[in-house]
């Protein structure tokens, strides 16, 4: 299993993929496999670390190029590759060049939008490669390739403490980027005279962002930022609010907030973009809206939803046993293509060797 360095695994505060990684890693353990991690050494597992680096690439200010971290990792997992049945990288698509150098089965997640022009290219360049996607929609971005197909992120939900009666708020969590639609939100606030809380960490490529277009319209108790929250409290904070605001302006692959908030009672609010309708049964568990105009008017009808639905949809669709499920199925998919394709290749019979003129 190959995490991204940019976060440990599990992550204390934000790092979405990474926890991911931590439940899918924590369920195969528990299921019986033999797993190799291959993290930042601040990780913590019940699988076999290998530490790449001492500790998360964002938790030093000393490098240089943090790349370089990512090859060394690559290095590691191909060269002992023999030893593993199978490899499971969740780095975009940097594990795609190496995979042919070996006959063991690699297979590939990218937590990211499939449709930029590096993703492309990649994919294009290795049309053999096998891919699991985080949603349908994020499948209709790939080009080519070899998609094993939906395997849906998955959270602890019996760890996610249910929350009855909802608070007087409504929240935000995010990055903050014009993507995710935290402008959206505040406009929701002001137009509904609801408070609106903004829990999220100000990254240093966003910070101009914020400083400009956000913070001018922060006016508590409206409108309060919060700031960055660690696990615990981000639940605690989803499960009090009236409703999640999940605005979002692009594809996104998945969305793992919107499933945490339901896990709590927390309905939400969402504009249909990239996952989010096969996450939100609009009408059931929350509402897909068209803009933040809709968002205003649905907001008003948002104690019309079950807080009880809104949990047993996570427990039916996104629970930690039902990603592993589908992914133990792409690895005995992925293994079984490995295995005709070794088959088929020693059918062939080996050209003769080439005298030189």
């Amino acid at each position: 299993m190959v995490a991204p360095l940019y976060e440990r695994v599990p992550p204390i505060r934000y790092g979405g993929t990474e926890r991911v990684v931590y439940y899918l890693v924590e369920e195969l353990v528990r299921r019986g496999h033999d797993v190799t991690l291959f993290a930042s050494g601040d990780s913590e597992t019940s699988a076999n670390l290998v530490k790449v680096c001492p500790e998360s690439l964002n938790c030093s200010n000393r490098l240089a190029d943090p790349m370089a971290f990512h090859f060394l990792q690559l290095g590691l997992v191909f060269k002992d590759a023999d030893e593993f049945d199978l490899i499971h990288s969740h780095c975009d698509f940097r594990a795609l060049p190496f995979a042919p150098l070996t006959d063991v089965p690699t297979v590939s997640t990218s937590h990211n939008r499939l449709d930029s022009p590096e993703a492309h290219a990649l994919i294009t360049a290795y049309p053999e490669s096998t891919i699991t996607v985080l949603s349908r929609s994020q499948g209709q971005q790939l080009p080519a390739g070899r998609c094993l197909g939906v395997t849906y992120n998955g959270i602890p939900v019996d760890e996610f403490a249910f929350h009855p009666k909802p608070g007087d708020y409504v929240a935000f969590v995010g990055r903050l980027s014009p993507e995710k639609g935290p402008l959206e939100a505040i406009e929701v606030a002001e137009q509904t005279g609801i408070s609106l809380k903004i829990a999220a960490r100000i990254n240093e490529w966003e910070r101009e962002y914020f400083e400009t277009q956000l913070r001018p319209r922060i006016q508590p108790p409206l409108i309060e930022f919060i700031g960055e929250l660690n696990e615990q409290e981000k639940r605690k904070f989803l499960g009090n609010a009236k409703a999640l605001l999940f605005p979002i302006c692009w594809p996104e692959p998945f969305g793992l907030a919107v499933v945490e908030a339901m896990a709590t009672g927390t309905p939400v609010l969402a504009f249909p973009r990239g996952a989010v309708p096969e996450l939100v049964a609009d009408g059931k568990v929350g509402f897909l809206c068209h803009d933040a105009q809709d968002m205003v008017e649905r907001l008003s009808q948002i104690d019309r939803i079950d807080r009880h639905a809104c949990r047993d949809w996570v427990a039916q669709n996104f629970s930690v046993p039902a990603m592993v499920d589908r992914y133990e199925a792409a690895y005995r998919q992925a293994i079984d293509l490995a295995a005709r394709h070794a088959a088929g290749a020693s059918s062939k019979p080996r050209p003769g060797k080439r005298r030189r003129a």
